[in-house]
C-alpha cells in the first residue's frame, strides 16, 4: 500500500532535483523557469498528500491555485523570455543585467 512517506519522498526529490536545476544551471533562463515549475509541483504534491491523509479538500483547492499561479508564471515568463530573444538574440542569463538603465 502507498502510504503518506510515499508521497513526501517523491516530493522530496523533486524539490531537490528542482532546487539543483536553479543552482547548477544559471545559464539558460528556460532550464531555470523548468526548475521552478518542479519546485512548485513538489509543493504541491505535499498539498494533495497531506488533504488526502487527512480527508480535507482545502490542500486540494490550495494545490489548484499553485496551479493557476504557475500556469500565468509559466505564460508570462516564456512571453517575457521571447520578446527579450527577440531584441537581444540570446536568452543567456549573463546579458540581463545589461537591461539596468
Amino acid at each position: 500500500m502507498i502510504g503518506l512517506s510515499h508521497y513526501l519522498t517523491v516530493s522530496a526529490i523533486l524539490f531537490v532535483l528542482g532546487v539543483l536545476g536553479i543552482a547548477i544551471n544559471r545559464k539558460n533562463v528556460i532550464i531555470i523557469l523548468m526548475s521552478i515549475e518542479l519546485i512548485l509541483l513538489a509543493v504541491n504534491i505535499n498539498f494533495v498528500a497531506f488533504s488526502a491523509f487527512q480527508r480535507d479538500l482545502s490542500g486540494q483547492v490550495f494545490a489548484m491555485f499553485v496551479l493557476t499561479v504557475a500556469a500565468a508564471e509559466a505564460a508570462i515568463g516564456l512571453a517575457i523570455l521571447v520578446i527579450y530573444f527577440r531584441n537581444r538574440g540570446t536568452i543567456a542569463v549573463d546579458d540581463v543585467p545589461m537591461l539596468k538603465g
